[in-house]
This record gives structure tokens, C-alpha cells and sequence, in this order.
């Protein structure tokens, strides 16, 4: 399965999303620099607009990655994960992922099923900066279990929550 190959599948920005979150989404973009307090507070409106819609998700988890906010951040991965799990049939933990459960999510969908594995990545690395490192290998370990050519790019990360290759820290 090559999680590239996604030229005839729906992307999950192409959805429609309602006026109203968008131009929440677009008035914290607004505010981000000056005022991030009223950034973060439009796109938690946004996410009571559309709680299920990957865009505002998106939004709210890079507004948290940004302001250093990781345990904020891999709550809305988790979320994410959680939705775009739902619409590709992948009932359950991603713990319990399977072959044909990922292959037959690719079926339905190889765009949602890149971004659902995009977002355990980037929780896993969420985890690994929280020095939650057993809990980043597991997470890392199951996306590169399903990506053998590291197409996305978790082997490396896989490796660092390993600690292998490591040098160690001189103080």
C-alpha cells in the first residue's frame, strides 16, 4: 500500500465546512499575534460549530503546538484520530489496528487514512517532547508497522523514543 497514492480520493479539506466556523477559523488567524487568548477562544467556537470537521481540528491542534502547548495539542490529535477513525470504519483504539482493518480503511480512503496515520505520528511525537517515551514508541511502532518505506516519516522518531543512536546529554 503506497500512503501516497491518494490522486483520486476526497481530501479531508475539501468537505464543506460551515460559514460561521470559517470565519471563526480565519478571526483567530487574525488574532493570533496580539491576542492569543481571543485566538484560542474563536477556535474553541469553531469546534463547538463543527466538532467533527478535521480542518477545525487541524486549526486547533497547531494553534496549541505553536503556543507550546503539548498536553492541549495531543488531546486534539487524540480527537482527531478518534473522527477520522470513525468515518474510515476503524472502530476502536488504534492499538487494535490490523491489516485488513488498513487496508480496507485505504479502500474507502487513502487521503484519511495518510491523515489518520499522520495523527498518530504527530501524537507519538507529541508524547516522545513529553518525554512519554515508551508511550511514543508505541504509537510511532504502530504507524511504521503500517508504513514499511516510511513514506510518512516515523521511523526516525520511532528510533529517538528508542533512545537509539542517542548521544548522551553532557550537562
Amino acid at each position: 500500500m503506497d500512503l501516497h497514492d491518494f490522486d483520486d480520493a476526497e481530501l479531508y479539506f475539501e468537505r464543506p465546512l460551515a460559514s460561521a466556523a470559517q470565519e471563526l477559523i480565519e478571526s483567530a488567524a487574525a488574532h493570533y499575534g496580539e491576542t492569543p487568548v481571543e485566538a484560542e477562544c474563536c477556535l474553541l467556537r469553531a469546534h463547538l460549530h463543527e466538532p467533527r470537521h478535521l480542518s477545525v481540528l487541524v486549526a486547533l491542534y497547531r494553534f496549541y503546538y505553536y503556543q507550546h502547548r503539548t498536553e492541549d495539542a495531543l488531546q486534539v490529535a487524540e480527537r482527531a484520530l478518534e473522527v477520522s477513525g470513525a468515518d474510515l470504519g476503524l472502530h476502536g483504539n488504534w492499538r487494535q489496528l490490523t491489516v485488513p482493518a488498513v487496508a480496507a480503511a485505504g479502500a474507502r480512503s487513502m487521503s484519511l487514512l495518510r491523515f489518520y496515520l499522520l495523527s498518530l505520528k504527530g501524537s507519538g511525537y507529541l508524547c516522545l517532547r513529553l518525554e512519554r517515551r515508551a508511550e511514543a514508541a508505541e504509537r510511532l511502532g504502530t504507524v511504521t508497522s503500517f508504513d514499511p518505506g516510511d513514506r510518512l516519516g516515523a521511523r526516525s522518531l520511532l528510533l529517538m523514543a528508542q533512545g537509539v543512536g542517542l548521544l548522551p546529554y553532557a550537562s
